[in-house]
């Protein structure tokens, strides 16, 4: 069935650890602009309020760094994406940083309370953290742990204090009360750059997680399914795509936090792409594109355009 398709643009990187993820949606639309493509003139869209001027606030919560200002920007992203779906336009969300995620994850949710939602989460990271947990404060390795509303206390190594602890509930909060998301409709594509807490929580969770090796050994086709199956009592379903996932040796460093061995972006496209056929799939994200750290020019970004432009077309 054909999509109704609008773009919603978060230019947001303040949970990251790194500037430049804001750029990321330009350089993508540059991209665009190079290849000849027309792309961005085709849909609507809208531009989501930004609060980047907060990373040169010099007062952070701990192990949480800004994490009013990600409350805030969370809560605009879910506004927006809530309004999109009840406006019954399918949302592609170009976002900066990952945290933006928790944002998209609780506007599907609040636009379908009474669903059940799954994810596909395709990253090379687990993204399980609370501030609990955290090693680095950075809010892009929590949106999960928000989502599934749970701080993985049996982990704790912060003393988390009481504005943290305040805006974490909050946070844990957005669109509804409680869980988005139940851990078995979790399925993970690529992670493998993990600490101790967050496999702890994915043994626990029993989060599936399907790494380039095994979809390249047993077959792509096979483990998609398979994943699909896992979801089967979901009613709909999110996709969350960070361009990490992809291998940095072979696409580039043109990201927060690059991993390698990871997938290509043929591996990326049929992955969605295969998801898309079940018509659960209502929402689908972008995150982590950072031109400023891409060694060969505006490579990742173009490599994520092929992607955005290729999985736009499986929907359309």
């Amino acid at each position: 069935m054909k999509k109704k398709i609008k773009l919603v643009k978060n230019r947001s990187d303040i949970g990251a650890g790194t500037r430049g993820a804001d750029m990321g949606i330009d350089a993508i639309e540059i991209a665009a602009i190079n290849s000849g493509n027309d792309y961005f003139n085709r849909f609507d869209f809208v531009d989501v309020k930004t609060h980047n001027e907060s990373i040169y606030d010099k007062m952070n919560n701990s192990f949480a760094k800004r994490i009013e200002d990600v409350y805030e920007q969370c809560t605009r992203v879910s506004k927006t994406v809530k309004k999109t779906l009840e406006k019954d336009f399918f949302p592609i969300v170009l976002s900066g940083d990952h945290s933006s995620s928790l944002g998209t994850i609780s506007g599907v949710k609040a636009a379908y309370p009474n669903h059940t939602l799954g994810v596909i989460w395709i990253d090379a990271h687990a993204d399980l953290h609370s501030p609990y947990t955290s090693p680095s404060g950075n809010i892009h390795g929590m949106p999960l742990a928000a989502a599934l509303a749970d701080d993985n206390l049996a982990c704790c190594v912060n003393e988390v204090g009481r504005s943290t602890e305040k805006y974490w509930n909050a946070m844990k909060k957005i669109g509804i009360k409680g869980a988005k998301v139940l851990g078995k409709h979790i399925v993970y594509f690529g992670v493998r750059s993990t600490e101790e807490p967050e496999d702890k929580q994915m043994a626990k969770l029993d989060i599936k997680n399907y790494m380039a090796a095994e979809i390249r050994y047993r077959g792509l086709e096979t483990c998609v399914q398979e994943a699909l199956e896992r979801l089967t009592d979901c009613d709909i379903i999110y996709i969350s795509f960070d361009v990490d996932s992809m291998d940095c040796d072979l696409i580039s460093n043109g990201t927060g936090t690059p991993v390698s061995k990871g997938f290509d972006q043929y591996e990326v496209m049929e992955i969605i792409n295969r998801a898309i056929q079940s018509e659960k799939v209502v929402c689908i994200e972008f995150v982590e594109v950072n031109p400023l750290l891409d060694t060969k020019g505006n490579k990742m970004a173009e490599t994520a355009f092929e992607v955005l432009d290729n999985i736009t077309n499986a929907l359309l």
